[in-house]
């Protein structure tokens, strides 16, 4: 069985940065239903524009820990970073084109399933997830379906949408799992631009290879685009990815699902689309279960024996 990693524990930093996160994803599936824009061309301005933010930052304070991913031991944190980032675009791919083909609620909470696909890629990396993390996974979902009202088919449309944001949700999964591997050992600024920065590429590819228009929208839908780069993207996966140095990807996945009441909110409020009446219950076993989890977790994690682990002291500019 395989070496799990300790983590240094958690500080007031790390538990500001997954609240930021949380709240910054919940933007998301509303931004996206929104866009008057292909769901693709929207997950390429996403990632690349954040690349373009995040660049500058790796090629001047990075340089050095750029080029070792290159060269030696640092390729395997190398194709960790690549294989995260064919996930990533293999996620936006998937789960985009279902907020837009079904309700921004069933697109939030069937890809809210990632935890699943997380707690059972841990079992195959010969990880024994405490009985507690699965049964506050369990709980989690079925909060998360009961506060945002998961619609498994009103019409073919809707039911594609379902397919595919169920399908988001395992790709998230792999891409959260290859993020903790590359995560223990390299900094964010660096993980997160080699990741975004391959599925920026990939998108790109699949776009001019489907003839997906890639400009020409209303200011509106910029505006949408923009929000989604300084939100979700730099505001929400990369203080998520900061975060994977001190907790796990199973962790991870579980809080993401609070993006679920989030999402609903702001459909409801914004895009004016009604939560059912089962809404805040689901939510109460939303947050009991997402507390389960981090608890079990947490006292999984002080049996494991401590071993020196790098220091990572700030999310962006480290």
């Amino acid at each position: 069985m395989p070496t799990v990693p300790h983590r240094p524990p958690l500080d007031a930093l790390t538990v500001g940065a997954l609240a930021l996160a949380v709240a910054s994803v919940s933007s998301s599936a509303p931004l996206v239903a929104f866009a008057a824009a292909s769901a693709l061309a929207v997950a390429f301005w996403r990632t690349a524009l954040s690349v373009a933010v995040l660049g500058p930052v790796a090629l001047t304070r990075r340089r050095a820990e750029l080029r070792a991913l290159t060269v030696g031991p640092g390729r395997r944190e190398g194709l960790y970073c690549v294989l995260s980032g064919v996930a990533l675009a293999a996620h936006f791919a998937t789960w985009m084109p279902s907020a837009q083909l079904t309700s921004v609620t069933a697109a939030t909470a069937l890809g809210a399933t990632q935890p699943v696909w997380q707690g059972l890629i841990a079992r195959g990396q010969g990880r024994r997830l405490p009985t507690a993390v699965w049964a506050g996974i369990a709980v989690a979902v079925l909060g998360a379906v009961l506060a945002t009202g998961a619609d498994f088919g009103v019409s073919g449309r809707a039911f594609a949408g379902d397919l595919l944001a169920v399908v988001g949700g395992l790709f998230a999964a792999v891409y959260t799992a290859f993020g903790e591997r590359a995560r223990a050992s390299i900094s964010t600024t660096t993980y997160t631009t080699v990741c975004y920065g391959v599925c920026a590429a990939i998108l790109l590819v699949v776009c001019l290879v489907g003839g997906v228009r890639l400009h020409g929208f209303d200011g509106a839908t910029w505006l949408a685009i923009l929000g989604l780069v300084a939100g979700a993207q730099l505001l929400g996966h990369s203080m998520f990815n900061y975060a994977l140095h001190r907790v796990s990807a199973t962790t991870v996945s579980v809080l993401i699902l609070l993006e679920a009441p989030g999402a609903a909110l702001i459909g409801w409020v914004w895009l004016g689309q009604l939560p059912r009446p089962l809404a805040l219950p689901g939510l109460a076993l939303l947050l009991a279960g997402v507390a389960v989890v981090v608890l079990g977790g947490a006292r999984a994690g002080r049996r494991v024996a401590p071993v020196a682990a790098p220091a990572d002291p700030t999310p962006l500019g480290d």
